[in-house]
This record gives C-alpha cells, sequence and structure tokens, in this order.
C-alpha cells in the first residue's frame, strides 16, 4: 500500500461539487413531504416566511451543525422557493404544477394585499 507523505497534498476529486442547503433538505424531508400529498397549508407557511418547523426538523435530526441549520434558516430567508424546491425534489409533473399553481397564488395574493385565502382546496 502507497503511503502519502505529511507533506504531500492530495488534490480533490475534479467532479466535487459543494453541497448546498437544499441538497440537506432534500436528503433528510423530500420523499416524505411528496408521499404525503398536496399540503397547500406548507405552501402557505413556506410562502409567507414561516420556516421554524423545518430549521427545527434539521437540528433535531442529529445530522446538521447549528451552524448548517442556520445557514438554511437564512437561504430560505433570502429565496423562500428554495425550500419548497428542495422539498419537490424528484416530485412527478404533476405534483410540481399542483404547487406551482399554489405558489403563484399565494404571490398574486400579496401583490393585491389581501388577506384572504388564495386558494381553497377540498
Amino acid at each position: 500500500m502507497a503511503r502519502i507523505s505529511p507533506s504531500r497534498k492530495v488534490p480533490a476529486p475534479m467532479n466535487a461539487v459543494p453541497i448546498t442547503c437544499g441538497d440537506y433538505v432534500t436528503a433528510t424531508f423530500s420523499r416524505d413531504f411528496v408521499a404525503e400529498g398536496f399540503d397547500y397549508d406548507a405552501v402557505e407557511r413556506i410562502h409567507h416566511g414561516l420556516f421554524d418547523e423545518w430549521g427545527h426538523a434539521l437540528g433535531q435530526s442529529g445530522l446538521f451543525t447549528n451552524r448548517t441549520v442556520a445557514t438554511a434558516l437564512h437561504s430560505w430567508q433570502n429565496d423562500p422557493h428554495s425550500l419548497l424546491d428542495a422539498l419537490l425534489a424528484g416530485a412527478d409533473e404533476m405534483t410540481l404544477k399542483r404547487y406551482d399553481i399554489a405558489w403563484e397564488a399565494l404571490d398574486r395574493a400579496a401583490r393585491s394585499g389581501s388577506d384572504a385565502p388564495a386558494a381553497e382546496y377540498a
């Protein structure tokens, strides 16, 4: 077995890609989120910037440092849709469309200043 001299640095693999906050969420929650079916309330909370449940779940998983959780929360504050994108990674086309329609309805309601629900689902 070849030994690497302590003074010699091993280069990083050429295909190394940094992991993003979205990757963490996708790996942790995406499968369950999609499997549970359409959740308008979750879309509404994410759209309104209410991320505590997701940050808490990341922290409680034991898989992430406090810094990683804080970075994720900051990232979502800057781009709330990034959390929804991560949760929907791997979802089928119809599921993605339903969530896009709900998000667009919430955007329209926010622009109009309405407090009324953007959509009603049975």
